[in-house]
């Protein structure tokens, strides 16, 4: 399986920015390994818009797959209770 390229919005930059390192840093390695496997296995279809989101714990990442340009987007992170506002 070719390896897809990972791209984070503005706003899910500055969402991974205000968390602290010891939050952060499993939710950033979940994202790099998108890479390797845009669909894991505890991933889901986001209903009701596009997109996809995998758990991290108590955080949720949502993300874009665009297969045709190997392209992982990813759009939002955060707390999940506040994610799907």
């Amino acid at each position: 399986m070719p390896n897809y390229s990972i791209t984070i919005t503005k706003t899910a930059q500055k969402q991974l920015d205000k968390l602290s390192d010891n939050i952060a840093e499993p939710i950033f390695e979940a994202i790099q390994n998108l890479a390797h496997n845009p669909r894991p296995h505890g991933c889901k279809k986001l209903k009701g818009r596009d997109g996809y989101r995998i758990r991290k714990g108590n955080y949720r990442i949502i993300y874009d797959i665009y297969d045709n340009v190997l392209v992982v987007d990813v759009i939002a992170v955060g707390h999940r209770k506040d994610i799907y506002d």
